[in-house]
């Protein structure tokens, strides 16, 4: 009997880990998503993420959901500056309003800051007809129209040997995308697929933080049933040991595991609080009442949170700290 696949979360929840990731590899993302582009960037001269601009504009145009975006500053091998937006959109459905969302966030972002805007979008969905490329219209010989560059994760499949030896970071998250896709009724494929893509995470030398900021995009992608997600922790225990870089395990991540669901049968709010006071107090010792108070009345998106931050956290400010 086939194990059923534990149900994807909403598509808010691929924001954050796409953005770490997106962040931490911006110029891996443009050499493997849109090669032509990168060449024409002087990387030595560095970027810079713009996301106080983006907030103020996405909060005027009042466009609704956005599932993960940036705006980045550049300079080209010209020496000119340059603004990208960038898109991700992972829906798994046709959107008819997205070239439009496209077109307009480029030209409030040109209007508010008199600085033109190269958009391009990296589409995730599941509709393999659908690639909206561009925007505009005409009135009384008057034409506005915006054409972006597209790319579309299904369109990739054919790269087998480029995703199955990612020496770019994204070259993994197309490859974790497209295995999801190939597994979608079949949890020991998944399983299997997750497991050798997270053993490719520690072949590359990458810094800690990227491996952690991939693994959270892998872990998002490819949910497995509860059974097979704990036999997965226990080879990724296994490779960390093999390496020798405990980056993603850890006795902390498994016992939190444990408290959710031993909290979800007696309350998930009090179990989960009483299991992150009994780790805090191990690692930083006996706790404050203000603490206590803390754990005991915060909801448990707050308590996942500080559950998150104390996998890294070397003092008990920074397991508190915001987001």
């Amino acid at each position: 009997m086939t194990e059923p696949t534990a149900p994807q979360p909403a598509a808010d929840d691929y924001d954050s880990p796409w953005k770490d990731v997106l962040e931490h590899a911006f110029p891996e993302f443009m050499a493997f998503y849109f090669p032509e582009a990168h060449a024409q960037i002087d990387w030595a001269l560095g970027h810079e993420f713009k996301n106080t601009e983006l907030r103020q504009v996405v909060r005027d145009a009042e466009l609704g959901r956005r599932l993960a975006d940036a705006l980045v500053q550049v300079t080209l091998t010209s020496g000119e500056q340059r603004w990208i937006y960038i898109h991700i959109e992972v829906q798994g459905q046709r959107d008819a309003d997205f070239a439009q969302r496209m077109f307009t966030y480029n030209y409030r972002l040109f209007d508010r800051y008199a600085c033109p805007i190269a958009s391009l979008a990296v589409l995730a969905d599941d509709d393999d007809g659908w690639k909206p490329d561009h925007y505009g219209f005409e009135v009384l010989g008057c034409k506005h129209h915006i054409q972006f560059p597209v790319v579309k994760l299904s369109e990739l499949a054919d790269q087998t040997e480029a995703l199955d030896t990612p020496r770019n970071p994204f070259a993994l998250v197309t490859a974790a995308h497209l295995r999801t896709r190939q597994t979608r009724h079949d949890p020991e494929a998944r399983y299997q697929a997750k497991r050798t893509l997270v053993r490719l995470l520690y072949q590359h030398g990458w810094e800690r933080q990227r491996i952690l900021d991939l693994f959270a995009v892998l872990d998002w992608m490819m949910r497995l049933p509860d059974r097979l997600e704990q036999k997965l922790w226990q080879d990724i225990a296994a490779i960390e040991g093999e390496s020798k870089m405990r980056y993603v395990t850890s006795v902390e991540r498994l016992a939190i595991q444990r408290g959710i669901q031993q909290g979800e049968q007696r309350g998930a709010q009090k179990g989960e609080a009483a299991v992150i006071q009994r780790l805090l107090t191990k690692r930083f010792g006996p706790l404050n009442a203000e603490t206590l108070t803390r754990l005991q009345t915060a909801p448990c998106e707050q308590l996942e949170s500080w559950a998150e931050n104390l996998l890294d956290a070397a003092t008990l400010d920074e397991v508190f700290k915001d987001n």
